[in-house]
C-alpha cells in the first residue's frame, strides 16, 4: 500500500500547528504508519494535568456528605448539612473563615459555581492508591504504576498526537513526580516532557539570535552554529565516546533542526506573555509581546507574582499557537501572598494568602480550611483555562476546549476521622480518594463509584456499566487506561483494561 499523501505534499497543505519540519524529522518510514502519524497529528486531543500537590480530597468536594446521611457524623468528616449543596450527581462545598488553621488570614472559597457551569464535562471517579509517598503517589497518578511499560499520560498523548509540534510535552510545574519521566525508553525523544522552570520567561530561551544586543549578522550567527555542529563536536572526545547515545542525539536534535523549526515558528514573539514595558523592554531589544497577550493576561492577572497563573497562561498559549498536545501545571510547596502584601505590618487580610504552604498537604494543620482554599484555587485555575479554550476555534467550527481534557492528578486522599464534632483539624494521607476530570470526551455529569457512609471511604463501580459497586476499589491502572482512552489513545498491546464507562462516546 502506498499513502494517499505524499511527505512534500503533506508538509504543504496538512492544517498544523507547527511547521512540517517536525513531522518530516519525525516520519516513519512504513507507509501505514505515516497515514496514521498523519491522521492523529491533524486531529489532536489534548491533555492537561492539572496536579493537585498534597492529596485534594473528593470528600471535602464533589463526593462530600451531610452530616444527616452519616450515622457516625460526630467522628467522621461529614460537613454540616447547610453547607453541602447537590448540584447533579456532585456535591459542593461553599466556605468562609476567619482563618486558614495557624494563618490569621480569613477567606471565601466556593466549588458550587464550577459545577454549576461546568457539570456536563464533568466526571469524578473513586479509586484506591498504592502509596502515600508524596513522590512516589505522585508519579503513579500520571503512570498508573506503571501499567504501560512505565509511560506517563503526557507521553502517551505526545507520542499518539504530537509529532508534527514543536515541543509536545512541556511540563511547567517542576521538583515534583507529576513530571517525572517514564520508565518506557524505547519511545522516541520528542514525547519527553521538555521542563519550562520559569514560564514567565521561557519564551525567550526559544530563539538563540533575536533580543541579544549588538549580536552580530544572522548568516554569522548561523554560520558559527553549522561549524559547531558540523566540525567542533563531532571532533570532540566527548561526542565520539557518547554519539549513539539516546540523550546526545536528542540534544543535538533539539539544538539543530528542532531548534531552527522552533525559530521559524517565532515562538519567542507568539508566547511571550509581557507587554512592552519599563519592566520588561523588548521594543528595544527587537521583540514584541504575543498578538493574544492581552486577552491572556485579562484572563491571569497575576501572572507576575503567581507562579500557578503564569504557569495556567503559558499552558494556554502552548496549546493555542499549536507548540504542544499536553501541558502539566499545578501549585507549588511554598506560600503565595497576593501582591503587596507585606508580612508583620498589620496581620493578614481575607484573601491575602493565595497559595498556603505545601498546598492541598497543609490539611494535616487545618483539612477543611485547606481542602477548601486550594480546590477554590484549583477550579479557578481550571475555569479560566476552559473559557479561554472555548474563546478560541480550532478548525471548522470546533473550539480547542472541545478536543480538551483536564486531569486533576492527586496523589492520595485524607483521612477521615475527626474529634467530636470539630470544624478545625488536621488530617492525615490516605490510599482512598478519587480524581475530577473535566472535558467533553469524557462521561460527563457522572459519579463513578459511591462514599460508603459508615466510614467515608469511597468505593468503585463497574468497568463497563458505570454502576456503583460497594465493596470494589479502583486501580491505577484502571484509572489510567480510562483517561487514555477517552483521549482517544489506541493502546493494542497492552494489559490495559477497558474502562468503557469512563467515556463519552463509547
Amino acid at each position: 500500500m502506498t499513502t494517499h499523501l505524499s511527505r512534500r505534499n503533506f508538509l504543504r497543505t496538512a492544517s498544523l500547528g507547527a511547521t512540517g519540519a517536525f513531522i518530516a524529522a519525525r516520519m516513519p518510514q512504513d507507509a501505514f504508519a505515516q497515514e496514521a502519524m498523519i491522521e492523529r497529528a491533524k486531529n489532536p486531543r489534548f491533555l492537561i494535568v492539572l496536579s493537585s500537590f498534597g492529596g485534594a480530597s473528593q470528600v471535602d468536594a464533589f463526593l462530600s456528605r451531610r452530616e444527616s446521611e452519616v450515622p457516625n457524623a460526630a467522628t467522621l468528616n461529614a460537613y454540616p448539612d447547610d453547607m453541602v449543596q447537590t448540584i447533579g450527581e456532585f456535591r459542593a462545598i461553599d466556605m468562609k473563615g476567619p482563618s486558614i488553621g495557624a494563618i490569621p488570614a480569613a477567606f471565601t472559597a466556593n466549588q458550587s459555581n464550577f459545577v454549576r457551569k461546568n457539570s456536563n464535562d464533568m466526571m469524578v471517579v473513586t479509586h484506591t492508591g498504592t502509596s502515600v509517598n508524596h513522590f512516589v503517589a505522585q508519579q503513579r497518578s500520571i503512570n498508573g504504576n506503571a501499567a504501560w511499560q512505565g509511560r506517563t499520560l503526557q507521553e502517551a498523548v505526545a507520542l499518539t498526537y504530537g509529532a508534527g509540534y514543536a515541543i509536545p510535552n512541556v511540563h511547567l510545574v517542576n521538583g515534583t513526580g507529576f513530571t517525572e519521566r517514564g520508565t518506557d525508553n524505547t519511545l522516541p525523544a520528542y514525547v519527553y516532557g521538555e521542563r519550562a522552570p520559569t514560564p514567565n520567561l521561557w519564551p525567550l530561551s526559544l530563539d538563540g539570535y533575536r533580543g541579544i544586543a549588538g549580536a552580530p549578522d544572522r548568516k554569522l550567527f548561523e554560520a558559527a552554529r553549522n561549524f559547531r555542529n558540523e566540525r567542533l563536536d563531532p571532533s570532540s572526545d566527548f561526542f565520539r565516546t557518547f554519539r549513539n547515545s539516546q540523550r546526545i542525539k536528542h540534544w543535538a536534535d533539539i539544538r539543530g533542526d528542532a531548534l531552527r523549526g522552533v525559530e521559524a515558528e517565532d515562538l519567542i514573539t507568539k508566547l511571550m506573555l509581557f507587554p512592552d514595558s519599563e519592566e520588561m523592554p523588548l521594543a528595544a531589544h527587537g521583540l514584541t509581546g504575543s498578538a493574544i497577550g492581552q486577552k491572556v493576561r485579562e484572563a491571569f492577572p497575576n501572572y507576575e507574582f503567581d507562579p500557578l497563573e503564569a504557569q495556567a497562561a503559558l499552558a494556554f498559549m502552548l496549546l493555542r499557537y499549536g507548540v504542544s498536545v499536553t501541558v502539566t501545571l499545578g501549585p507549588e510547596g511554598s506560600a503565595v501572598f497576593k501582591k503587596g502584601v507585606k508580612l508583620g505590618e498589620g496581620g493578614l487580610g481575607e484573601g491575602d494568602i493565595v497559595n498556603p504552604p505545601i498546598s492541598f498537604d497543609f490539611s494535616h494543620q487545618a483539612n477543611r480550611q485547606v481542602q477548601a482554599v486550594m480546590w477554590n484555587r484549583q477550579l479557578s485555575i481550571a475555569e479560566r483555562l476552559i473559557s479561554l479554550l472555548k474563546s478560541e476555534e480550532f478548525r471548522d467550527g470546533q473550539s480547542f476546549w472541545d478536543r480538551s481534557m483536564i486531569y486533576f492528578a492527586t496523589e492520595f486522599g485524607r483521612t477521615r476521622r475527626r474529634p467530636d464534632n470539630a470544624m478545625t483539624f488536621g488530617s492525615g494521607h490516605d490510599l482512598n480518594n478519587g480524581s475530577l476530570i473535566v472535558s467533553p470526551l469524557a462521561n460527563g455529569g457522572r459519579v463513578l463509584g459511591g462514599v460508603d457512609v459508615d466510614n467515608m471511604l469511597t468505593y468503585g463501580f463497574d468497568p463497563t456499566t458505570g454502576r456503583p459497586e460497594p465493596g470494589r476499589n479502583m486501580t491505577e491502572p484502571e484509572m489510567y487506561s480510562g483517561i487514555a482512552h477517552a483521549l482517544g489513545i489506541d493502546t493494542a498491546g497492552s494489559n490495559l483494561p477497558d474502562m468503557r464507562a469512563m467515556r463519552r462516546l463509547a
